[in-house]
């Protein structure tokens, strides 16, 4: 009996032991599982912290960039409007009072070029009116656009269309208007230097929750997968990303280029 008693006591106490350890190493693994998630957590927020900050700094990289742009533009379309300008019109006055002290025959030579002229200064100034962001802002996005492409149309395309869908709606924001602005007035620069088009096109589709651009040209294309981004389409994409607009080129060989913005309106 006393042997039998031993051996459930010591079977008992096995069992608390067993029971102890098992106990035991349930608390273990529970602490080491919360000490991992905890510390992923932790590493994950730092992380997520870091991101932030460099997004942050880019942010602020570009924005600097983009308002240090706007001044050098500014200052180009004080330059053409002030001292260009005003040198077009001394020269079509003094051709004007040559024309008066000449033959009738001669005077007709004299026509063309002052028509030359009078037509390079009002490219002049609807130039320097472009390039200066207080100028645009005072005529709208829209009569802005439509002025390039008026401009471009009389320079170079055969035609340069500006389609409106959907009812135009005021920006929130002023300074992204002239960003947007500066976004297309680069891609019809760009379609301008190197596209060899004859058509472009711009389509302004406003929608309940954002404004949708596109704009197209039916130039020579390029491929985007050997092609190197130029300064021009990096400037693009910061600038589409400091207003948290999505921004896509699509171009294949011999088919044209064509941009997508996709700018939130809210």
């Amino acid at each position: 009996m006393v042997q039998t008693g031993e051996r459930l006591v010591s079977t008992a106490a096995e069992r608390y032991l067993l029971v102890y350890m098992v106990v035991v190493l349930v608390v273990i693994t529970a602490l080491v599982i919360v000490f991992f998630v905890v510390f992923q957590k932790r590493k994950n927020k730092l992380l997520e912290e870091r991101l932030a900050q460099e997004k942050a700094f880019e942010a602020e990289i570009a924005k600097a960039q983009t308002e240090s742009q706007e001044q050098t533009l500014k200052n180009i379309g004080w330059e053409l409007h002030d001292n260009i300008g005003q040198l077009l019109s001394f020269a079509s006055m003094q051709l004007s009072i040559l024309k008066m002290n000449v033959e009738d025959e001669v005077k007709e030579k004299f026509a063309d070029t002052s028509e030359a002229l009078k037509e390079s200064l009002a490219e002049v100034r609807a130039l320097s009116r472009t390039l200066n962001h207080e100028v645009v802002l005072n005529n709208g996005f829209v009569p802005s656009i439509r002025t390039e492409m008026n401009r471009l149309k009389k320079m170079k395309f055969k035609s340069a269309e500006l389609i409106i869908q959907g009812d135009t709606v005021p920006f929130s924001d002023r300074k992204h208007e002239i960003i947007l602005f500066r976004i297309i007035q680069e891609f019809l620069s760009n379609s301008v230097k190197y596209s060899e088009a004859q058509n472009i096109s711009i389509v302004l589709d406003y929608r309940p929750e954002s404004l949708m651009i596109t704009a197209k040209d039916d130039g020579k294309g390029f491929d985007l997968e050997t092609q190197s981004k130029g300064s021009g389409l990096i400037n693009m994409e910061s600038r589409a990303a400091l207003i948290h607009a999505q921004f896509q080129i699509n171009s294949k060989p011999d088919t044209g280029v064509e941009m997508v913005l996709d700018y939130p309106l809210n």
